[in-house]
């Protein structure tokens, strides 16, 4: 015969019962809320919890310092990017002025030359 089927209903009945007596001692031999081991406890408990807050609340503090930090550092990169492209924009201008004054004085010097072979 199987050992787990001997559980009879007066069995189970009784074994509930001294599971709920033996739950009823445990709270019953609790100590009053006033007991100053209680009390000591709970300021225990409390002094864990802010210092807990206290952490988080650095660590918030610190994450957002550092993105802001991380913020004005890609601010600054891309004006110095701005102002690269800025620079290279007036450069190839200047390039683009210089190239055409220098046609227009090679088409002048053209020009001048074939005038002067006309008068001769």
């Amino acid at each position: 015969m199987n050992p787990f089927k001997d559980n009879q209903l007066t069995d189970r009945l009784e074994t509930a019962a001294k599971a709920r007596e033996a739950m009823l001692d445990r709270y019953r031999s609790r100590p009053p809320a006033d007991d100053p081991a209680v009390i000591a406890r709970q300021a225990e408990r409390q002094a864990v919890i802010s210092a807990r807050e206290e952490r988080s609340r650095e660590r918030e503090t610190a994450r957002i310092a550092s993105e802001a930090a991380a913020a004005a550092e890609l601010k600054a990169q891309r004006e110095l990017e701005a102002a690269e492209q800025a620079r290279l924009a007036a450069e190839k201008i200047e390039r683009q002025a210089a190239l055409v004054a220098e046609q227009k004085a090679a088409r002048d010097a053209r020009f001048a030359a074939r005038k002067a072979r006309a008068r001769r």
